[in-house]
């Protein structure tokens, strides 16, 4: 496109949105970032040359709303970053924290629900586009922030089932699974992180991923990316129906 892509980035103020925003605009595409941490929202909008809008991604009428800005703004919706997310804070038993547990899986999975649903209907309408789900490797494997991971898990469920729902409307809808990011979201433990000589991604990495992938055109693919390591889908076993 001449005007290059139009895309919405969830989480866009900071960490891996904001990579994905300066990404997708070094690409000469046009972004609008979504967040609910306005200052810093605004800053990266403004650096990126693109938009920004307050939503809290938990809250479905946001969603639509954010879309419908989108398309408003840029006459079209192409890619859809779904990224905002948060840790679970809560743990099991006397340490479960139902508050916590709830706050996690308004954003980290409801938030993808509503997010992928509001974007669905400008998709369809003008005959295709992208859907990236940010993820985690805590989507693939066990993880101590088991909420956290209980939402990742989900949202490979979620990313596959679209695809195949999708593939008729020309939509994909891919998943990235990034190992630990040097982000906020792991600020409270990135210096234990670092001290078992767990390697970081750069959000720039995991952005230059997510180009590849809507470029790539595939769908219905998770792809598992970490420190000093080529990224690659993850390969799932066909199940075939048993038949009388």
């Amino acid at each position: 496109m001449a005007d290059g892509r139009a895309v919405l980035v969830t989480g866009g103020a900071s960490g891996i949105g904001a990579g994905l925003a300066r990404g997708f605009a070094a690409a000469g595409d046009r972004v609008l970032v979504v967040d609910v941490h306005d200052a810093e929202g605004r800053r990266v909008a403004e650096e990126v040359g693109g938009g920004y809008f307050h939503a809290d991604v938990a809250d479905f009428a946001a969603n639509q709303h954010a879309v419908a800005e989108a398309v408003a703004r840029f006459g079209r919706l192409d890619v859809v970053c779904l990224n905002a997310g948060v840790g679970g804070g809560s743990g099991l038993g006397a340490q479960f924290d139902p508050d916590a547990y709830r706050r996690s899986m308004s954003i980290n999975l409801d938030g993808m629900v509503y997010g992928a649903n509001a974007a669905t209907a400008a998709l369809r309408a003008q005959g295709g586009g992208a859907i990236v789900f940010t993820a985690s490797i805590a989507a693939l494997a066990p993880a101590v922030d088991l909420y956290y991971a209980t939402a990742k898990h989900a949202l490979i469920g979620l990313m596959r089932s679209m695809a195949m729902l999708l593939a008729k409307d020309h939509v994909t809808v891919n998943a990235i699974c990034p190992g630990f990011v040097d982000t906020p979201i792991i600020a409270p433990v990135r210096d234990a992180i670092v001290q078992h000589g767990l390697a970081l991604l750069r959000p720039a990495e995991v952005a230059a991923l997510v180009l590849d992938v809507v470029a790539d055109g595939d769908t219905g693919q998770a792809w598992e990316t970490q420190a000093g390591r080529d990224a690659e889908p993850v390969a799932f076993r066909p199940i075939i129906p048993s038949r009388t």
